[in-house]
């Protein structure tokens, strides 16, 4: 492997790796990836990230040495404001910030998704489904004409959300479609990012299975979808 100056250390199935992976492919820059395992943690990775979460970046410095940064959006800003290509974030000020409140916002939403994603009783997936589309919802009310988040332009706010938006592109549409009902920008969001390159070649070919086989490991009720879940997404 040629050594690059960026080195994302990540893992297969995570969402906020997924991120910054789309971002570096975004701005076109060279990198190596490195997998960890999550459930057998190296001491090599444990001495470098301070949450013990994926992503890190190690960013080589000129004098040989590495520093390291951790968490995903730190890491997505630092790429836009040191690597070429196009900006990800507006020149304004007010609307730069408006886009990092939409970023912040991912936080709950991805939590809600997450969480419906892994219910294991029709109760827990009816109230995470109700919630997550409540704040689908608000984000329908903020988009514009897309494609992306701000228009014509790919942005931070859609590399933030992308990995969010595969999930449900990968279960089964009787259990997806539902809960985008009524949300036509939204949806139209999803689809955009869904074949935009960089979102597309973020993960490994396999990925949706090995998404599936999680699923059923963890004892989702959507792992084994069958009629009476119907009542959940109706």
């Amino acid at each position: 492997m040629t050594e690059q100056s960026l080195t994302l250390v990540s893992h297969p199935l995570c969402p906020f790796v997924q991120r910054a992976a789309i971002v570096l492919l975004e701005k076109g820059v060279a990198f190596d990836r490195v997998n960890v395992e999550l459930s057998a943690k190296p001491d090599w990775f444990l001495a470098l990230s301070p949450t013990g979460k994926v992503p890190v970046l190690k960013v080589r410095q000129p004098n040989g040495g590495e520093a390291i940064l951790f968490e995903s959006v730190v890491i997505c800003e630092y790429l836009n404001e040191t690597q070429g290509g196009a900006a990800m974030y507006p020149d304004d000020a007010l609307l730069r910030a408006r886009h990092r409140a939409w970023i912040e916002f991912a936080t709950q939403t991805f939590a809600e998704g997450w969480q419906f994603l892994h219910a294991k009783d029709m109760a827990t997936a009816d109230a995470r489904r109700a919630a997550f589309r409540d704040r689908l919802s608000k984000i329908e009310a903020e988009l514009g004409d897309g494609p992306y988040f701000a228009g014509a332009n790919f942005g931070l706010v859609d590399a933030v959300y992308a990995p969010l938006f595969r999930y449900f592109g990968i279960i089964d549409p009787e259990v997806a479609d539902p809960i985008f009902a009524g949300l036509p920008r939204v949806t139209a969001w999803r689809a955009a990012l869904a074949e935009r390159s960089s979102v597309k070649n973020a993960v490994i070919d396999t990925y949706p299975d090995l998404f599936r086989d999680h699923l059923r490991q963890q004892g989702a009720m959507i792992a084994a979808y069958q009629p009476e879940f119907q009542g959940v997404i109706s």
